[in-house]
């Protein structure tokens, strides 16, 4: 079987079914993505063959602004066209192909192979109303607006219509897709190394500039995003702060995240969004009990959960993070937001709990009677981790199941799809 992945920033949503694939002698497995990426890619797995293409030119400033996606998209979508029409001179033709089509990757590849199978990652379709868009009234929609991201699932939608299966990592995010096409998409997450994010004890976790270390036993709460934005509920979190910290005068807080923007949009001025709610809260945020991490490596995120006493993750109805089934997996006390597809995981009062995401004093105190009486979440703790083990580890559960998905592909006749 011959096996093409393409994600700008490989290995992505692939790090684990690429080495699968790769694994048997049977496959042959490549790889596309940005040159960038594919650099630091280099010794991946020995049998997973990386190609780089340029990063292409974005679009032009006197593209409509509703438009310069999708022109970023088809530059991009030519670039891996090229590539693949000279893989295919060599020889090269993929039974499957897998790729995440948000950045046009996806857009020519059938083109360029007609009779491979081609399989989606679809993690998010963009909707006007009822998921992100409009949600937080705080940070106001335009019609604008929703015409725009409109407009933005054109890459998709293109690339959906050349697909021969999809695969997205929650029933929410498959259902933000149009219906004509949810028959053709499975709901596999990619998984979690339940291994790895597991509970333990942590002998001492060093904070930075000298101002202690941490271990397992003492008060702490937690609270992760890739980086601290309204769209991970940053703004509700840090306005529940002062009266935590008033109530609980032991609690240290840890917060990882960076300080760009993933989601949404950037202040105006530059300033990040930890600078402006750190100036808005001013002397109710302890500064010698609250730590802003940073983004830090893995094993220092896992010792992070598993030194929480409570944890905190909360959401837009968005994109589903990973760091949510890692807690999960740690068997941390989740408090987390009751929005979707939050609900999809965690059940309130049976493997954590959720809160309200537009109230801070809703936060605060069901964080403070978490701290006041760890002992009474043991069962949710228990039961989040089970839950992980049983529906999303890895090896067992997920990985399996994208590997049968991406053979019972190749195995099907082109002519019949």
């Amino acid at each position: 079987m011959r096996i093409l992945f393409v994600h700008q920033n490989f290995p992505g949503q692939y790090r684990h079914l690429a080495p699968a694939l790769a694994d048997s002698p049977a496959n042959e497995v490549l790889a596309i993505g940005e040159e960038a990426s594919i650099r630091r890619m280099q010794g991946f797995h020995p049998r997973v063959r990386l190609l780089g293409y340029p990063q292409p030119q974005g679009a032009s400033r006197q593209t409509h602004h509703y438009l310069r996606s999708s022109e970023a998209a088809v530059r991009r979508g030519q670039s891996v066209a090229r590539l693949a029409l000279e893989l295919r001179r060599q020889g090269f033709v993929p039974d499957v192909i897998c790729a995440h089509p948000a950045w046009g990757e996806a857009l020519f590849l059938k083109d360029v192979f007609p009779a491979a199978r081609l399989l989606l990652y679809l993690e998010f379709f963009y909707r006007g109303s009822g998921s992100d868009v409009g949600f937080d009234p705080e940070f106001p929609s335009s019609f604008d607006d929703r015409c725009r991201v409109r407009a933005r699932n054109t890459t998709q939608l293109i690339s959906l219509d050349a697909s021969d299966a999809g695969v997205s990592p929650t029933h929410w995010q498959r259902d933000q897709y149009p219906e004509v096409y949810r028959q053709r998409i499975e709901v596999i997450h990619d998984g979690i190394r339940s291994d790895l994010a597991c509970p333990g004890d942590v002998a001492g976790f060093v904070l930075s500039e000298g101002r202690g270390i941490l271990r397992s036993g003492d008060e702490v709460l937690t609270y992760v995003a890739r980086n601290l934005e309204p769209y991970r509920g940053f703004h509700t979190f840090m306005r529940a702060l002062p009266a935590v910290l008033a109530a609980r005068p032991r609690l240290q807080v840890l917060i990882v995240g960076g300080d760009e923007v993933s989601y949404g949009r950037p202040l105006p001025g530059g300033a990040s969004y930890r600078e402006h709610y750190l100036r808005e809260l001013g002397s109710g945020i302890d500064a010698s009990r609250v730590h802003f991490l940073g983004k830090i490596p893995y094993p220092r995120f896992i010792d992070v959960l598993r030194l929480s006493t409570a944890h905190v993750y909360l959401t837009y109805p968005f994109v589903l993070s990973w760091s949510l089934l890692e807690a999960m997996s740690c068997g941390c006390a989740l408090i987390a937001s009751d929005t979707a597809p939050v609900r999809e995981v965690l059940q309130h009062g049976h493997n954590g709990l959720l809160v309200d995401f537009f109230s801070p004093a809703a936060l605060a105190a069901t964080i403070v009677s978490v701290l006041a009486d760890p002992e009474s979440t043991r069962p949710l703790r228990a039961q989040a981790r089970r839950d992980i083990v049983d529906h999303f580890d890895l090896a067992t559960r997920t990985l399996p199941r994208l590997v049968a998905l991406v053979g019972d592909l190749a195995a099907q006749d082109p002519a019949g799809l």
